[in-house]
């Protein structure tokens, strides 16, 4: 199983599957969290935040998770997915795979700003950021929307609505 989870940096997604792997740990053991800095730093940083780098990015981590998926390991993957092929691939290629797309105004992304990403480019002193100036193409069908705009300190809710899914459901089950 494939919970993958989409949306802008300072969305709350790395937090939520964060949470949502520890579930999942508990429920079932066999899981494992990715997340596409992460993977960046597996692979010795040797990709750059252009399209083309973020381009191979994510077929590493699309790939990956099938991998893991179909050697029987759970996989919650934090991405920013901004490949629409990459999603569609991951539909046809991985067995019970669910999207879940964590939405938040650009006024709450720049409230929670942590690195400094949308500042800095909003001043012009770095390129390459999803949602300013490479686009963000939000999903178009995913298995769930959550509308993360309030500054939660308590995640449960959200991690039950994601883990509640029927696809996530059956393959905890085994079905």
């Amino acid at each position: 199983m494939v919970i993958w989870i989409i949306g802008l940096s300072g969305t709350g997604k790395t937090t939520l599957a964060t949470q949502v792997t520890e579930r999942i740990r508990n429920l079932d053991g066999k899981v494992v969290l990715l997340d596409g800095d992460l993977i960046r730093t597996l692979f010795g940083n040797d990709v750059d935040h252009t399209i083309e780098g973020r381009r191979r990015n994510a077929e590493r981590l699309s790939v990956l998770s099938k991998f893991l998926a179909d050697q029987g390991i759970h996989v919650v993957a934090a991405v920013l997915s901004i490949f629409p092929e990459w999603r569609l691939w991951n539909r046809k290629n991985i067995r019970d795979y669910s999207e879940v797309y964590i939405k938040a105004s650009m006024q709450t992304l720049l409230r929670r700003d942590i690195k400094n990403l949308y500042a800095r480019a909003a001043r012009g002193e770095i390129q390459n950021v999803v949602g300013v100036d490479i686009p963000f193409p939000e999903p178009e069908n995913p298995d769930l929307i959550i509308e993360n705009d309030s500054d939660r300190l308590d995640f449960k809710e959200l991690v039950d609505r994601i883990v509640g899914l029927k696809v996530v459901q059956e393959a905890l089950q085994g079905t």
